[in-house]
């Protein structure tokens, strides 16, 4: 096996896994957490927009030094950085008076929150484009399909499988709990990580800063698939924020679940995420990119629409299933694709750009969630306005769908 033969990307492998499963307990317990400091579905929101704003604002910058440095420092850095900023919201938690807090008194610890929500996210966007740059260097071109899998799949697993309910119980123990949780395996990750040996690189001369910005813009236009697969990709993670924005509140008020049973519903995705692993290189394989990534979309639409639809926890975890089984299809089959033709010297600067596109639209999305509830619930109710950033999702997808069965060509 891959794993056991291949001792650098066992390392990467098991930092990645211990990170995600980190991350997957601070997903349930940050939105969580704002929701114990505020009912108002934008403050929520404004939680989650700080998170992903970096996406935006530092995709670009990041790719132009993720090939200018080495590609294991940076990620060692990012996630001691998030090590710190993670133990600073456990302050935040300890100096909060009891919670949850009454309206309107949460204000400061929200904004507070969001600082450092941003923080995490800056760093965040530092770790995963070096941490998605640096596969190449530890795994041969004929196993990439095997190890994003592998990949994918134990993010999965340790993420939303593991993660969320660990979250709930550790949320009932105490709220800063999950977040000292959240730091330890930043600590771990970092550790294993230096403990990889990365063949030496050749560098290209450095050249200015938007002279190598504009290297990689240009071998994107050359390419004019990565930009359509770019673009589609930030309208899914748009339509995904939307929902994901508010999803703490819609299972507390819509599914009436507590931490514990919130954590149990996200856990379900995981069962896809795994399925997805083990059977999204042959899908690629077997049918093709183009067909794998209508495959996806079919599934995000099938997702969004039950949430928007559904009042019951059970149908909601098969929801997230079958996203999740879109989700690992969609990005092996991406992933590989661009980790196979993109260029090693500027693989950093085409995926951050392709990240802009892809990921610096969540912000939008996480707003644009936040402001359908709070300006439809006076006239609609409560229940209604939580349904309907799913129902925005479930027609932002249908659009991609239509697009790329009529337009998109992979070939």
């Amino acid at each position: 096996m891959l794993l056991a033969r291949n001792r650098n990307y066992r390392l990467v492998f098991s930092a990645s896994a211990i990170s995600n499963l980190g991350d997957g307990v601070s997903a349930l317990a940050l939105p969580w957490l704002a929701t114990l400091l505020t009912r108002d579905a934008m403050m929520v929101a404004l939680v989650a927009m700080a998170q992903r704003l970096p996406w935006f604002l530092l995709s670009l910058p990041v790719g132009v030094w993720t090939d200018r440095m080495d590609r294991r420092v940076l990620m060692i850095r990012a996630d001691l950085l998030r090590f710190m900023l993670t133990l600073m919201v456990v302050g935040l938690v300890l100096s909060t008076p009891a919670l949850p807090l009454p309206d309107g008194a949460g204000t400061p610890a929200i904004l507070a929150l969001s600082v450092l929500a941003f923080l995490l996210g800056c760093a965040e966007v530092l770790r995963d484009n070096a941490a998605q740059t640096i596969l190449p260097s530890v795994v041969a071109k004929a196993n990439l399909e095997v190890a994003n899998g592998q990949m994918w799949s134990a993010e999965r697993v340790m993420g939303e499988f593991i993660g969320p309910p660990l979250a709930g119980a550790l949320i009932v123990l105490g709220v800063a709990i999950p977040f000292g949780f959240d730091a330890a395996t930043f600590a771990i990750a970092a550790v294993l990580i230096w403990k990889v040996a990365v063949p030496p690189r050749i560098k290209a001369p450095i050249a200015p800063f938007f002279q190598s910005l504009r290297e990689g813009g240009r071998w994107m236009l050359d390419h004019p698939v990565i930009l359509r697969l770019a673009v589609m990709l930030g309208i899914i993670n748009a339509c995904h924020l939307a929902g994901l924005t508010v999803m703490a509140l819609y299972a507390q008020e819509v599914l009436h679940l507590g931490a514990f049973g919130m954590g149990l519903m996200l856990s379900a995705g995981a069962a896809g995420g795994v399925l997805g692993g083990i059977v999204g290189p042959r899908i690629c394989q077997r049918i093709g990119l183009r067909n794998s990534m209508i495959i996806g979309l079919f599934g995000f639409f099938a997702n969004y629409l039950l949430f928007a639809l559904t009042s019951s926890p059970f149908v909601a975890g098969a929801a997230l299933t079958i996203g999740s089984l879109a989700s690992m299809v969609w990005n092996i089959a991406t992933v590989s694709y661009r980790q196979r033709i993109i260029p090693d010297a500027i693989l950093g600067r085409v995926n951050s750009i392709y990240r802009f596109f892809g990921w610096g639209s969540m912000p939008i999305g996480a707003l644009a969630g936040g402001a359908l509830v709070s300006m439809t619930e006076a006239d609609l109710g409560r229940e209604i306005a939580l349904r309907l950033p799913f129902g925005a999702a479930t027609l932002g997808i249908a659009l991609v769908l239509v697009y790329a069965l009529t337009r998109l060509r992979t070939e």
